[in-house]
């Protein structure tokens, strides 16, 4: 069997992927263009790809051979999981392994911002610091400020279990109420409304759906107060990107620490890359070595259960599977 891997992987996976089957690897760090996407998957029975690769109705037609898309991520949306479905190609993604990694940049971003590390560190280098000033880089503290989550998974919860040793008041919402996970970790369940209203900080933990898509927007962000901060480690299409720049550049938000965009790589000249109280990072929610090894290789163990036939760890459709 034949498998097309979109980027070659960290640590081990790679070479035991290579024991086991004929790998096709695009060697270049930027995603591989359409063209050799359609090459690629020609005559392959398995994709181990990222969230980069558009995976579309289209492109599945030209792969005859496809039975198993491994994406070596926690979000799926790069794939058209219907179309898959449909031709009985299984799907799966990495949940689980990141989780602590991301909470950890999430948490970051919030100190980050709050704190202006960013803006300090610019101003320490360019020779601007003259002598102590108590009026320098004023922040905000965290410490005892409400931190509201939109969006109560794995991610949303281990960033509730930092938070609770910053003593904060926690707010979340999602589209159900968890109220074992509410108990355990000291939160309050709220509508989104409300938990824009009363949050200092609004981290934001959702999947992008057509329902979360553009869920940030005028209104939503003119019912946080001026003194709050956004924090997105989720899907960057879940923000209005020019309202929350309007925002920001008015002043009628105080800051936003951003980790995803609408449109990946961002580009250099995006409006919000201009602005002071704006902390942006590149898609580094789950960047450390330990981490991005694991995520490797559950999506090594997804693509090569798949297609020996036996349930791999985290199915997208297991309908597919039958049985």
């Amino acid at each position: 069997m034949r498998v097309y891997l979109t980027r070659r992987l960290p640590g081990e996976s790679q070479r035991r992927l290579e024991q086991a089957l004929s790998v096709d690897t695009w060697p270049e760090p930027v995603p591989p263009p359409r063209e050799e996407l359609l090459r690629g998957l020609a005559e392959a029975d398995g994709m181990l790809c990222l969230l980069t690769d558009q995976v579309d109705a289209l492109l599945l037609e030209m792969a005859p051979r496809l039975r198993v898309i491994s994406v070596m991520a926690v979000g799926y949306n790069n794939v058209d999981v219907p179309a898959a479905t449909r031709r009985g190609i299984l799907v799966t993604h990495t949940p689980g392994v990141l989780t602590e990694t991301t909470a950890d940049l999430a948490f970051a971003l919030i100190l980050a911002i709050s704190r202006r590390i960013v803006e300090g560190d610019r101003f320490t280098r360019s020779g601007n610091w003259q002598t102590w000033d108590p009026s320098l880089l004023l922040g905000r503290d965290v410490h005892g400020a409400v931190l509201g989550l939109a969006g109560f998974g794995r991610i949303a919860q281990a960033v509730a279990r930092r938070a609770r040793g910053f003593d904060m008041t926690i707010l979340y919402h999602d589209t159900r109420r968890l109220p074992v996970e509410e108990v355990s970790l000291g939160t309050e369940f709220v509508s989104l409304p409300e938990l824009l209203s009363r949050s200092d900080f609004v981290s934001l933990h959702v999947p992008l759906t057509p329902a979360t898509r553009g869920m940030i927007g005028e209104a939503e962000l003119a019912l946080m107060r001026p003194d709050a901060f956004l924090i997105n480690t989720a899907r960057g299409e879940v923000v209005d990107e020019a309202a929350l720049y309007r925002a920001l550049a008015s002043g009628r938000l105080a800051g936003a620490g951003l980790d995803v965009y609408a449109r990946e790589p961002v580009d250099a000249a995006h409006p919000l890359l201009t602005l002071d109280n704006v902390v942006a990072l590149p898609h580094v929610g789950s960047a450390t070595r330990a981490t991005r090894v694991r995520m490797a290789d559950l999506a090594v163990d997804n693509l090569l259960a798949g297609l020996s036939g036996t349930r791999p760890p985290h199915p997208v459709n297991p309908e597919v599977l039958g049985g």
